[in-house]
């Protein structure tokens, strides 16, 4: 019995960084360091083994910093997209809405549910792609 695997796995057990039920690269270098200083001496692991360990920990390094860029991209998509109509506050817009015209003054632009929206000074809130027509607010 290789008891490297037992110390590796309560190391895991007892100090989790992440989520319940996720490894993080954090966990994956203690069961590495569990490993290699509880391994048999008679027996010690494979280089084969070694390196296809440090391979899956530079891969899940690599794809932690992606997930974290990708992360900042869309908070900066989601700025950009709300200033892109922030020039409507202040102007007057119509819609169609249950094949009836409407119309209202824009007070703020909002981001809700993955959409940009216009809150009108009457408190309703319209999709921007709704939008049919915008004039200059009197």
């Amino acid at each position: 019995m290789n008891t490297g695997s037992v110390t590796a796995t309560s190391a895991v057990q007892t100090q989790k960084t992440e989520a319940p039920g996720q490894l993080g690269k954090d966990d994956f270098l203690k069961i590495l360091v569990a490993q290699l200083s509880n391994q048999d001496p008679m027996q010690p692991m494979q280089d084969t083994e070694f390196i296809g360990q440090m391979a899956q920990f530079s891969s899940l390094e690599q794809m932690t910093n992606m997930n974290k860029s990708m992360n900042k991209f869309f908070d900066s998509q989601l700025q950009s997209s709300m200033t892109d109509y922030a020039h409507l506050i202040g102007k007057s817009v119509q819609w169609q809405e249950n094949n009836e015209a409407n119309a209202g003054k824009v007070e703020a632009v909002l981001y809700k549910e993955g959409k940009v929206l216009a809150e009108l000074d009457s408190g309703k809130q319209v999709d921007i792609s709704l939008l049919e027509r915008i004039e200059t607010g009197e």
